[in-house]
């Protein structure tokens, strides 16, 4: 008897995380669909599409209309929801990949002063980034996803939907509000899913996520961030460091945030998470992604942040304290 194939929807293939997890997702045996507002196959910076893209299916499709996509939710065995973005001028995107310094700054600033209005959902829309591509894009795709059950004779383990979210880490440098959607996505994805036993939610959290080559100018952040993170976890008990002084501070200070937001604590909190979470490379993203869609691990949901994705794929963190993994805590 031959192995059923598992099918993977991965909404937002052409993209930074998403091409990885479409790569990844084939090595590991994979039918893979993308759907993204353009339909096109992703490509390198320098516009060259690698082999490996051929074989899967790049398919056009609007997140906010589930009818444009649908017609393939039935047939997959797991989603992988990659849309989002850090900043409401989505051009910083375009700055990195083509190795903009400048303009990747200038977006940069354009968002921590408001602006920005460019929707890659739609390219004739004006709307916010946040709530659009963070959270109401992950939303309708989930509802979707659970109304388009597969048929009876197709029903087997629990489907997997998995958020690519983000741990807390650049506050206060990029508004609250990119962290405050990723944490409402989340808590609105687990209640449409969390009470059927078909479904499980998967809400990846990855630090800062790198790339040497379709991120260059990510790699020198991620250099100190790693070696930032390496001498805290050496550090000596009851020693003071740099991240335990803001946790410190981060009680006297306000949050910055309104008193309903998901988020409630301080942008010193945060800081000192990024002082003390490594950066994560995006193939190891896309590696534990694929195994958390695995039609096969249904121990896995809930929520994971680096460390957890690193035990999820095999990576041992040798001096380091690694954070348990306690489900969804939302």
């Amino acid at each position: 008897m031959e192995p059923i194939v598992q099918k993977l929807l991965v909404v937002g293939g052409n993209g930074f995380i998403g091409s990885a997890v479409c790569k990844a997702a084939l090595s590991k045996g994979y039918q893979v669909t993308s759907i993204s507002s353009s339909g096109r196959p992703f490509s390198t910076p320098k516009g060259h599409t690698p082999a490996w893209a051929s074989k899967v299916e790049w398919l056009k499709g609007d997140a906010l209309h589930p009818e444009t996509y649908a017609h393939v939710l039935p047939s997959a065995s797991a989603v992988v929801h990659t849309l989002g973005t850090l900043l409401p001028d989505t051009g910083y995107k375009d700055a990195l990949r083509s190795g903009g310094f400048l303009g990747a700054l200038g977006s940069v600033a354009r968002g921590l002063a408001g602006g920005g209005d460019r929707n890659p959902l739609d390219e004739n829309a004006k709307a916010s980034g946040y709530e659009m591509l963070n959270r109401d894009s992950a939303l309708q795709i989930a509802q979707a996803f659970l109304e388009n059950a597969p048929g009876p004779s197709e029903t087997g383990q629990p489907r997997a939907f998995v958020y690519i979210s983000a741990e807390d880490i650049f506050r206060p440098f990029i508004p609250p509000a990119y962290i405050e959607t990723k944490r409402k996505a989340e808590a609105g994805i687990e209640r449409i899913l969390g009470d059927s036993p078909n479904h499980r939610g998967v809400y990846m959290r990855p630090s800062l996520v790198y790339h040497p080559h379709f991120r260059p100018y990510t790699s020198p952040v991620a250099a100190l961030l790693d070696l930032s993170s390496s001498i805290h976890a050496r550090a000596p008990r009851g020693v003071p460091t740099p991240s335990s002084i803001l946790r410190t501070l981060s009680a006297v200070f306000p949050t910055g945030t309104a008193r309903e937001s998901p988020v409630q604590s301080s942008p010193l909190e945060s800081v000192a998470n990024a002082l003390t979470l490594p950066p994560i490379h995006v193939d190891h993203v896309a590696e534990a992604i694929c195994l958390a869609a695995d039609g096969q691990r249904t121990d896995v949901r809930g929520v994971y942040g680096v460390r957890d994705m690193r035990e999820l794929i095999g990576w041992a963190m040798k001096g380091q304290d690694g954070q348990a993994h306690a489900g969804l805590g939302i």
